[in-house]
This record gives structure tokens, C-alpha cells and sequence, in this order.
């Protein structure tokens, strides 16, 4: 007997711009809640950074606040405590094993955090199996991008559907 695959929920969607992908990212920031992970994937230039720091701008404006959000390149993790919650920002890309994340603190902030993790296969086997993932690669030109989100919790259908510019999110399921 083969066991089910879980089903996938996905959205493809093109960022003709950085605007484009700034607006994307605070769309879904909108959605967000404590225990959420964004797992942003994508080649070195692929606006990784610049995606979680327009989700965490715009989360921060929310509350009347209007701050630097630096790239978490050399410092790791970045943190945010907003008023309902924690935000966490990680660029594991200088990391060289999984053992390494668990020393940031991810196992509790995956619990009680909105957490953005960039560069999430140095997460290893550890990786959140809810979490939302999202691929940006190059697109045609030198500004446009194509996001890519999936996931296989059922939580993330919704926000998957809504930022679909076709009818619906798939359901590979």
C-alpha cells in the first residue's frame, strides 16, 4: 500500500517589478499570525531580502512605526516585537549545517513568531512542514520576477487563492 502524497496548494504569480513583489509581500503580511513561516527560496539577487523586509515594514506601519528593516545577512536573525506578536527575519545562507539554526533560537520562534527564513534548505530535515514556501526566480527581464508559493497545510489555501491572478490556487492534491 503507497501512502497519500499530502496535497499541495500553489500559486504562480508574475512580479513584473520590485513594486510588484513589495506589494505581493505585504498582501501577505496581511495574513499573518504567530506560529506563521515564510520559507523565501531563490538564487543569490533574487529580491529574497527585499520581499521580507516590505512584508516586515509593512507589519511595522501597521502599528505606527516607520524603521530601518536591515538585511539579516551578517548579523543572522533580526527580530521585531511588534504589538501582537514577534517577527523574526533569518538569512541562513553563511550557515553550513542544520544543527547551526536551532542554536538562533527557530525551534521556539517557529512556535510563537511570524518567522521569514531565507536561504531554508540549510534548514535540513528540520524545516516546518507547514510552513508557506515561496520561489522567486529571475523572470524575462532584469526587474520582473516569478513567485512560486506552495504549501501543504490547508491554513494557507486562502491567502494562495487570493494572490493567484488566475481563478484559483491549484490544488495538486
Amino acid at each position: 500500500m503507497t501512502a497519500l502524497a499530502e496535497p499541495t496548494y500553489s500559486a504562480r504569480v508574475l512580479l513584473p517589478s520590485p513594486e510588484a513583489t513589495g506589494q505581493l509581500a505585504r498582501k501577505i503580511a496581511e495574513h499573518l499570525v504567530p506560529g506563521d513561516i515564510i520559507l523565501v527560496e531563490g538564487p543569490i539577487g533574487a529580491g529574497k531580502s527585499h520581499f521580507c523586509r516590505a512584508a516586515i515594514r509593512h507589519l511595522l506601519a501597521k502599528e505606527g512605526r516607520d524603521e530601518e528593516v536591515p538585511s539579516p545577512t551578517f548579523t543572522l536573525v533580526q527580530t521585531y516585537e511588534l504589538g501582537s506578536m514577534e517577527v523574526w527575519h533569518a538569512d541562513l545562507y553563511r550557515l553550513t549545517d542544520p544543527a547551526q539554526t536551532w542554536e538562533l533560537g527557530l525551534s521556539e520562534a517557529f512556535e510563537e513568531a511570524v518567522v521569514f527564513i531565507e536561504w531554508p534548505e540549510r534548514l535540513g530535515e528540520s524545516t516546518p512542514k507547514s510552513a508557506l514556501r515561496l520561489k522567486l526566480s529571475p523572470a524575462d527581464d532584469a526587474d520582473s520576477r516569478v513567485a512560486i508559493l506552495s504549501a501543504t497545510d490547508p491554513r494557507w489555501r486562502h491567502l494562495l487563492v487570493s494572490v493567484s491572478p488566475r481563478a484559483g490556487a491549484r490544488d495538486d492534491g
